[in-house]
């Protein structure tokens, strides 16, 4: 059995975030180095920190000195942190050839000691590096319930299996709202590759649902055996690693990271994986170029793995992106990477690695192609803020009777459904199999036809 992400014919992986308003790309912009490969430039990533100093005082240090020790400690655990990534990487590209893009992500996200899935630092909310929609209120969360319990009716003895779950706030708001409505699971499944979320979860959880921690259960891997019910992921997808590419008048350039006086720099090489080269010979126009882009090859066999996995029910995928004829867009020529560290997004992986999210946007339209390939059927398609409104968003919010809260959920449901928020660039797409159900999420604007 494969490990999440593993990189081999049939990868498995696992996990991801917020990007931070709509329209930001990538500006990397290419030249030339003495060997005729393609090189990009890096921008420095902005960061910002604060510290509590009264909360300090009060344990007996004065402030200054205090924040000084403070400040050393945590500088040498970041750098200890940093090295020892950084390191593997190196010796990597010193004993062998250059690593491709995608093997770098993989090593920055999901190294099991290091990477940024892997490791300790805080991820989600106001103290980490982005917001996921969970994150903002439980009205997503009891929304997306709302949209599962039409499911789980149709399933005899159904399971949730969540991927990549965060700080456990989806599950949380799910199961309350599917109490609510008397339509639990028998198990939520979680599957999580992160130690250290994992712990966390399981902390929240038994701090909001003690009496529903019992139908919880984590995963190490994939389910070794079938079942029936709902598969979620939010914001997973764009977490998959990515090939880079750049296509020229002269054909399809591959990136890939090589080590020059102890420095990490991207370079493009001539592109000589078969696989990368048959996809962009049907999902990308040839008359495009210079054109950087990126293609995720991890969703084929994540899908036929759910294929195999799932007896009846439904896929709900939601995350960012758009169908291929706006992803592969002339004007979108400095492709999707993006990076997130401490609330600011910007466009260069190699710095903070470990220490800072990478993402891509999601072709829609590659995600159908291959649902159908696993024996999927494409349910709906449509951006969030119509799923939401669909499945009683609004009606939820009626519901908040403290006026502090309601103001604080009417925020939150703001920046869920604005077109200039995550209303329109956030998509949700429903897999179904062997269930003949017009799922309510898509009956207000199903956008299949784009795809």
């Amino acid at each position: 059995m494969l490990q999440p992400f593993q990189l081999a014919p049939e990868p498995t992986p696992i996990r991801k975030r917020l990007l931070t308003r709509a329209a930001r790309f990538s500006n990397i912009k290419p030249s030339r180095d003495c060997k005729g490969a393609f090189t990009a430039q890096e921008q420095d990533a902005k960061s910002t920190s604060s510290e509590n100093a009264c909360s300090r005082a009060r344990r007996g240090l004065p402030t200054n000195l205090f924040l000084t020790l403070n400040k050393s400690i945590f500088n040498l655990f970041i750098s200890i942190h940093t090295m020892s990534l950084s390191e593997l990487i190196h010796s990597r590209l010193q004993h062998g050839e250059p690593l491709t893009f995608t093997e770098f992500m993989h090593i920055a996200l999901y190294n099991p000691q290091w990477g940024y899935y892997s490791g300790g630092l805080q991820k989600f909310g106001a103290q980490g590096d982005f917001v996921t929609a969970p994150e903002l209120t439980p009205l997503f969360g009891y929304t997306l319930a709302n949209q599962c319990q039409q499911i789980l009716v149709e399933i005899a003895n159904p399971v949730i299996l969540e991927f990549g779950a965060g700080s456990g706030r989806l599950c949380i708001d799910v199961l309350t709202r599917l109490e609510q409505l008397d339509c639990l699971p028998v198990t939520y499944q979680i599957l999580e590759v992160s130690n250290n979320l994992r712990q966390r979860q399981k902390e929240l959880i038994q701090a909001k649902i003690p009496h529903l921690a019992e139908r919880i259960q984590w995963l190490d891997n994939w389910p070794q055996t079938a079942f029936a019910g709902i598969v979620l992921a939010n914001e997973v997808l764009d977490a998959m690693p990515v090939h880079r590419f750049l296509q020229t008048d002269q054909g399809i350039f591959e990136s890939c990271i090589e080590e020059k006086n102890n420095q990490l720099h991207e370079v493009f090489n001539p592109c000589t994986d078969q696989r990368l080269l048959d996809y962009l010979k049907t999902a990308l126009p040839t008359t495009l170029y210079p054109y950087y882009s990126e293609a995720n090859l991890f969703i084929d066999g994540w899908l036929e793995q759910c294929g195999q996995m799932l007896t009846q029910g439904a896929v709900i995928l939601l995350d960012y992106g758009f169908p291929r004829h706006e992803y592969y867009h002339s004007d979108r020529n400095q492709g999707t990477l993006m990076c997130h560290y401490r609330h600011q997004a910007h466009p260069s992986p190699l710095v903070h690695i470990g220490e800072q999210d990478i993402t891509a946007h999601v072709d829609f339209t590659h995600v159908a192609e291959a649902a159908q390939a696993a024996g999927f059927h494409v349910a709906g398609y449509t951006n969030q803020a119509a799923f939401l409104l669909a499945n009683g968003l609004l009606s939820l919010l009626t519901e908040i009777t403290d006026n502090v809260s309601l103001i604080n959920a009417q925020q939150a449901v703001k920046q869920l459904v604005q077109p200039s928020e995550m209303g329109e660039l956030f998509k949700v797409i429903a897999l179904t199999k062997n269930l003949e159900v017009d799922l309510t999420g898509f009956q207000l604007h199903d956008k299949r036809a784009s795809l």
